[in-house]
């Protein structure tokens, strides 16, 4: 501890000296850099990364002192009411205090990518891969998350990181993916999290269309619960989606950012406007007038139409380095500033997703979708084949709305009194049998993700370029549109 507190000295504002006379009268030290005296941001954000890491740590050592307590009092309990004598007692506890010391020597040995052996890719995105993985120590089987180092500097996506990484590890919650710890080398920042072998609510979604008032009901409220667990720990997630549900081998919820996609990238996209048909003010004018507006030429798609162009580009938007901006609340893409009840929104969006089978502002082109979000009030419809209940229309409507009025801004407690959800008993929510048990047959199972070859990286590439492409063409002629008005 006190080469801790000698460390932090150094990031200490200095303290001041009296001017002498000679510098008084030249006035050099009404110049003073402040640097001088404040800490640089730099080192600032250092101090506080290693306060955040001696904190994690100690509570850490503590939580291992109290289990290995606990441990021995229940095996003392059990020699107790068991019929056996003191010698054989007291071996019992020896070999136990072996295996602690044993357990404590490999907690403090420092973790690398050559402890585990790697297994089956899991996922792939815009930073690197998630990959089955066995530790080779303790035969124990987890999900190792690897991030291309120089891709999350480039995109500037290591505050995200960092802040996935200091969540994960401060939360210890049911509802949210564990994870067991990290670790770096030149190129790459692993995670070591849980193994859950029931996929992902996207799978689910894909493979069966839409899902019943009932199965929607328990997982729309176990992601409230998961929701709510990182809201109590002053955390927004700010990138729900189905990719991000991940379903144990019970086929129970767990939120986690396992998909690796780059959360979408807002400030590649023009200024959006809440005003009129919502279009960008520089740009209003000319797409009003434009026969080739997605937004107003489009021809309108039946609700099956509409669900399979939408599975049809599912996959590439969620790998995409573009991102998906179909679940992102509209102050976040206005960007006014936002709070926890923008999850509530993205909640919406996926309980709308579940009952209808695609997201209630999906258009072909991105932008086209954010401009949908931002004017939801004349967007927001329920196809007349999607045979919804009005309790479950009304719960929608309620969380896809204005900031003010959105269920939940005052805390979960309003979104759980709705009348959708009487009589769903919260508290045994995860102990219930799910709404789907997913196939599971052994834990190195993965059936339940997609399949991804060792060499397709360079094919995913390909794809999200075109996509990209795609995307930076029709940008480009609609600046070209506005500047000949």
């Amino acid at each position: 501890m006190d080469s801790a507190r000698s460390w932090f000295k150094k990031f200490q504002p200095r303290e001041k000296t009296e001017p002498s006379k000679k510098e008084m009268e030249s006035g050099k030290d009404a110049h003073k850099s402040v640097n001088d005296e404040v800490p640089s941001d730099a080192a600032q954000q250092k101090a506080a990364a290693a306060k955040q890491y001696i904190e994690n740590h100690y509570k850490s050592q503590m939580k291992c002192l109290q289990d290995r307590k606990e441990r021995r009092w229940i095996v003392e309990r059990k020699l107790a009411d068991a019929e056996v004598s003191k010698e054989e007692q007291m071996d019992v506890l020896k070999y136990l205090e072996q295996q602690e010391t044993e357990y404590m020597r490999l907690q403090r040995h420092k973790m690398g990518v050559d402890d585990f052996e790697l297994l089956t890719i899991i996922g792939r995105g815009a930073f690197g891969e998630v990959r089955l993985c066995r530790e080779k120590a303790t035969r124990h089987v987890y999900a190792m998350k690897k991030l291309k180092k120089s891709e999350m500097l480039r995109r500037g996506q290591v505050e995200h990181v960092k802040a996935e990484r200091n969540l994960l590890a401060e939360v210890d919650s049911t509802y949210i993916v564990k994870l067991y710890c990290s670790f770096q080398d030149d190129d790459f920042l692993y995670l070591i999290m849980e193994y859950l072998p029931g996929g992902d609510m996207m799978t689910l979604l894909m493979r069966k269309d839409t899902l019943s008032e009932d199965e929607a009901r328990f997982y729309v409220g176990e992601t409230v619960l998961a929701i709510e667990s990182i809201h109590k720990h002053n955390y927004i997630h700010r990138d729900i989606k189905p990719d991000n549900l991940l379903l144990d081998r019970d086929g129970h919820i767990k939120l986690s950012d396992f998909g690796l996609c780059k959360p979408l990238d807002c400030s590649s996209f023009p200024n959006l406007s809440e005003n009129d048909h919502g279009v960008e003010r520089n740009f209003k004018s000319s797409l009003e007038s434009s026969s080739h507006s997605n937004l107003h030429s489009a021809p309108k798609r039946t609700q099956q139409e509409q669900l399979m162009h939408w599975q049809k580009n599912r996959r590439m938007l969620a790998y995409s380095t573009v991102g998906t901006p179909d679940y992102i609340a509209p102050e976040v893409l206005l960007k006014k500033g936002y709070g926890m009840e923008c999850d509530w929104w993205s909640l919406g969006a996926i309980m709308y997703e579940m009952l209808v089978g695609y997201p209630p502002f999906y258009s072909e082109e991105p932008m086209s979708t954010c401009r949908k979000i931002v004017n939801w009030r004349t967007h927001l419809k329920f196809p007349e084949e999607a045979k919804l209940s009005a309790e479950a229309k009304d719960l929608i409507c309620k969380l896809l709305c204005n900031v003010e009025r959105r269920l939940g801004t005052k805390g979960a407690f309003e979104i759980k009194a709705h009348t959708w959800f009487k009589g769903l008993p919260w508290d045994r929510l995860y102990e219930m049998e799910a709404a789907f048990i997913p196939e599971v047959n052994d834990e190195l199972d993965t059936q339940n993700f997609e399949k991804f070859e060792e060499n397709q990286e360079r094919g995913n590439k390909q794809e999200e370029l075109l996509f990209f492409f795609k995307r930076i063409l029709n940008l480009k002629e609609l600046r070209e549109r506005s500047k000949s008005v």
